[in-house]
């Protein structure tokens, strides 16, 4: 595709949207003192742990795409990061990836115990749709299509499918269709579902939401398969996780069935697709181009 020749300073621009996000989640987040006051530490402690707001930025990146503005997508960004901390918190669980290290912190349940840890997770996904419930509709899109989006692409079969066939697979030799299903779900379809309601929070064209489904999708795989490779060739420091617990808990990856050079060319082709449903925009989705270029580089 023919890449946008303005200067885009992709570090600059995702310290101003992550400190946007940070502040809104502050103040939509209840305070650390209210009443019953270890959950609403718990909750803050996972959510202002140091992420990189990935997920937000692909909503602020995708609205600016289609001639939207910060404002009005703040609240679906904050959603979309209360959806993917919750999944952590929850995926961290001695009873799932029994993880003790998230962005090189211990882990919420490491700090609160389980039950807490539970709970804080339980909250904010509760969270998240009364995020979208404060935002505003638009001429294309009601608060149905919005509530929807979210619900469906944190439910059974897309977020928390992928976690459960992610479980059942441990141990297992899976065709890589099945690895694909996998990762489709687990990781996909919270960054498809990211930059569509992006889209939405501009009041986006169907052909432009089209677009912005075919990049989530694409780069959201890309994401998943750096993820596997990451795994087996950066340290516990770099990761700011347990580095190889995917090999120790003989989970399905790309390297492990494809081998770690053929992963690397996956990720590759998948980020290129994604390049390739940005024409739509013709120049203006410099954001999304420049976040898809560091989701393909990035070693952590």
């Amino acid at each position: 595709m023919r890449m946008s020749l303005s200067p885009f300073d992709l570090t600059h621009w995702l310290t101003a949207k992550t400190e946007l996000v940070d502040r809104s989640l502050n103040r939509c987040l209840p305070k650390a003192t209210a009443k019953p006051a270890t959950i609403h530490e718990a909750m803050r402690y996972s959510i202002f742990a140091g992420g990189k707001r990935m997920r937000p930025a692909l909503v602020l990146a995708a609205a600016e795409a289609c001639g939207g503005t910060d404002e009005p997508a703040l609240p679906l960004a904050c959603a979309v990061e209360c959806i993917h901390t919750y999944s952590l918190i929850h995926d961290d669980l001695p009873a799932m990836d029994d993880d003790d290290f998230r962005r090189g912190k211990p882990t919420n349940h490491k700090v609160f115990g389980e039950g807490i840890a539970v709970l804080a997770g339980d909250a904010l996904l509760t969270q998240a749709f009364e995020l979208v419930a404060g935002a505003a509709g638009w001429p294309r899109y009601s608060h149905r299509d919005l509530v929807l989006e979210l619900a469906v692409a944190s439910g059974s079969r897309q977020l928390i499918a992928g976690q459960v066939a992610d479980l059942e697979a441990e141990g297992k030799d899976i065709p890589i269709t099945q690895l694909r299903y996998i990762h489709e779900r687990k990781t996909s379809a919270l960054l498809c579902a990211s930059v569509r309601l992006g889209g939405m929070s501009a009041n986006c064209t169907s052909e432009e939401l089209e677009a912005l489904t075919n990049f989530g999708t694409h780069v959201g795989l890309a994401f998943q398969v750096i993820d596997d490779i990451l795994d087996v060739t950066q340290s516990s420091e770099t990761l700011g996780k347990t580095a190889g617990k995917d090999v120790e808990a003989q989970k399905a990856t790309y390297p492990r069935l494809v081998g770690l050079e053929k992963s690397k060319k996956i990720a590759a082709e998948l980020t290129r697709k994604a390049y390739a449903s940005l024409e739509t925009f013709n120049g203006r989705a410099v954001a999304m181009e420049a976040l898809a270029r560091y989701l393909l580089e990035r070693n952590h």
